[in-house]
């Protein structure tokens, strides 16, 4: 039995999907052949990446998953604080406020947060298209993840929106007087407006563009440094803390006007949610303000806010901006790539 036969009869030595172990590997196996049957005295053990056909199904989707579950939980614990916060300040609710501004800014903070520790091990913790799409246009994103990611991160939205909806509809009821009533800002109470974003009245058009568009490019900036290996990032484990940290600093200082979107997909999904509940006129507010302002101003401040970082700072060799120049290429030359990272909230330095 040629030692080729022996090998594809016991394991596949250059397979991913498997690996091996020999209980004694300092002792000589004792080997009693008949052509046809190799017996050995201590048995190799084989492991598989896919013990069943689950496992080899789950490691397909599961990065796209892990971005429906972070945006989920992100909806979830986001909303869930504006409906507490916002429905505790009527009488028929409850007996005092259980919150305001801050306690809206911190709830949502702290939603991103768990929203990327779901995700981040496993596909970066984007949990918003804006950063994604910021990644595969300068960072070297795979293209051909993008689609799923935002699928998975409005599809995360939309279900996180149904499931506290769910929660709080007795809630919701209340406020709004009853089951079949439901409005949507600028009526009041405009009970919509805790699950997608909406401008305050006095607002111009160009004045939320600008709004939503420099939030995100401060959000892209902060993700950017604090994933940049040489510009004193925090331990990878500790990423989700610092996000949460520039979130409630974004909403503290950016959040007043237009509720701090900066996240097509926090916004959309749950929109889409209620447009199901309460009527089509989440979409025709403010002439579709919801795809010329959340989606499409914090989309552009994204790309604005990496590209400026990579421009001036970032010297990875992942970065557009950094990549080798005509005479670099003819001299065999590379960018230096000790920065290379899983963007955004990995949870270890790839080598």
């Amino acid at each position: 039995m040629s030692s080729s036969d022996n090998s594809d009869t016991h394991f596949r030595r250059n397979s991913k999907e498997y690996a091996v172990h020999i209980e004694d590997p300092e002792k000589q196996s004792r080997a009693a052949t008949d052509n046809s049957v190799m017996v050995l005295e201590h048995p190799i053990e084989h492991y598989t990446r896919f013990p069943n056909r689950w496992s080899r199904i789950r490691y397909v989707i599961r990065e796209p998953v892990a971005e429906f579950f972070g945006v989920m939980t992100l909806v979830i614990i986001g909303c869930g604080t504006n409906i507490q916060t916002g429905a505790s300040a009527f009488s028929t609710v409850a007996s005092a406020p259980k919150g305001r501004y801050f306690a809206d800014t911190f709830g949502w903070a702290a939603a991103t947060a768990m929203g990327i520790w779901v995700s981040g091990g496993i596909s970066g913790g984007h949990i918003n298209p804006s950063v994604t799409l910021a990644l595969a246009v300068w960072r070297d994103f795979p293209w051909r993840k993008v689609p799923q990611y935002i699928a998975a991160q409005v599809m995360g939205g939309f279900i996180g929106a149904g499931l506290v909806y769910a929660n709080y509809i007795h809630t919701i009821d209340l406020v709004e007087g009853s089951r079949h009533i439901r409005t949507v800002p600028p009526e009041t109470p405009g009970t919509a407006g805790w699950f997608a974003t909406y401008a305050a009245d006095y607002m111009t058009n160009g004045s939320c563009i600008y709004d939503e568009f420099l939030g995100t490019m401060i959000l892209l900036i902060g993700v950017s440094a604090v994933t940049d290996t040489r510009n004193g990032p925090p331990p990878p484990g500790l990423v989700p803390l610092t996000i949460f940290l520039l979130i409630m600093a974004i909403g503290l200082g950016l959040g007043l006007q237009t509720g701090w979107a900066i996240n097509p997909g926090r916004d959309f999904g749950p929109r889409l949610f209620t447009a199901m509940i309460y009527s089509r006129k989440v979409f025709s507010y403010r002439h579709q303000y919801w795809i010329w302002c959340p989606i499409l101003s914090t989309i552009t401040g994204g790309q604005m806010g990496i590209f400026l970082y990579d421009t001036f700072i970032f010297t990875g060799n992942e970065s557009l901006i950094n990549r080798p120049n005509a005479s670099a290429r003819a001299a065999h030359l590379h960018a230096m790539s000790t920065e290379t990272r899983k963007p955004p909230a990995g949870t270890a330095v790839d080598p």
